[in-house]
């Protein structure tokens, strides 16, 4: 099956699977776009970085403002009310592999300074922040509005792995045996795609990227080069050595060391510039990946949900990327 569609007949399924569940009750939808219920468990209790949240019963109205968490509550059947479109996709902020996962569009929230206030006025009864900056003011101000789920511990800068985001949403969902499922589902994609090349084994890579500021690459612990290393490859050590900068999740390149990017294979992507940017850089073309072919420049979709990395991005990251690397490092 197309992975594209795939991803979002897992959603169905399981939102289908606890709406046959559901009681009469909780079947029932906030007439203006409230979220739909679960027929989960509660209470259940999160561990985050700000100490453990209790929900005490089903969430009715979910706001979602980390990176990726709306299209994660999706997955389980949960409509939120408010989300914000980190990635401005526009629309619902959902990426081509999750639309028409809501039935009613919801209020979009600004990202890094959301308006409290808007929030206040969707009435949530639940706010999701999990794959966020860890700002403790941020969560203070948002824990006054609701019940506020934040960062796990260590996820501070956006460095919640795909593991913690699935397993805490689908735990304050009250659906945990859903999320073990999901990551069950998103694993095998992974570990099928790496077990056809062997030859990805250990090789290195560089997740960079450019904006108008300059190169910069991702640490180890981002989800980007997660993603790389669920293919096989491991993180080029040579990022790994430099200082990170102070958006904590990534560090900064000059023109002048742009070597420094040298590895095995080279993925990156232009954020807000023109793709070309990368590509016809005199720096760039210098690199012996890029010499050699070792280098991979994506962009639109296949960028975006490699960014992203949400259940649904994910599957379609395996579809669209492993043909590009199959050409840049191929079987011998």
């Amino acid at each position: 099956m197309n992975l594209r569609y795939k991803a979002a007949a897992i959603a169905a399924l399981l939102a289908l699977t606890l709406t046959s569940c559901a009681s009469p009750a909780s079947d029932e939808q906030e007439p203006d776009g409230g979220a739909a219920s679960t027929s989960g468990t509660f209470p259940q209790t999160v561990d985050t970085a700000f100490g453990n949240v209790t929900i005490e019963s089903s969430p009715q109205r979910v706001v979602a403002l980390g990176w990726g968490d709306a299209e994660t509550a999706l997955a389980f059947g949960v409509q939120p009310v408010g989300a914000s479109d980190w990635l401005a996709f526009g629309g619902d902020g959902l990426g081509p592999w999750a639309e028409g996962l809501y039935d009613s569009s919801p209020e979009i929230i600004d990202t890094l300074e959301p308006s409290y206030e808007a929030i206040a006025a969707l009435e949530p009864d639940l706010i999701l922040d999990v794959r966020g900056s860890g700002d403790k003011d941020r969560h203070d101000r948002l824990s006054e509005i609701a019940t506020t789920v934040s960062v796990p511990e260590g996820g501070e800068s956006y460095l919640t792995t795909q593991q913690q985001q699935v397993e805490m949403i689908s735990t304050a969902l009250g659906v945990p045996e859903e999320g073990e499922a999901l990551l069950e589902e998103i694993d095998q994609a992974y570990t099928d795609a790496a077990e056809a090349h062997p030859e990805w084994q250990g090789k290195t890579v560089t997740a960079a990227t450019r904006t108008s500021e300059g190169w910069g690459a991702y640490i180890d612990g981002n989800n980007r080069v997660e993603t790389m290393e669920r293919f096989g490859f491991v993180q080029n050590p040579t990022i790994q050595d430099i200082p990170v900068n102070s958006g904590g999740f990534s560090v900064s390149i000059s023109s002048e060391n742009l070597d420094a990017v040298e590895a095995d294979l080279i993925i990156a992507f232009p954020i807000y510039i023109d793709t070309t940017e990368i590509t016809e850089d005199p720096q760039w073309q210098k690199l012996a990946a890029v010499k050699e072919n070792r280098a991979v420049v994506i962009e639109g979709d296949i960028a975006a949900a490699y960014s992203l990395g949400s259940p649904q991005a994910s599957l379609y990251t395996v579809e669209n990327l492993t043909p590009l690397l199959e050409e840049a490092v191929p079987a011998s």
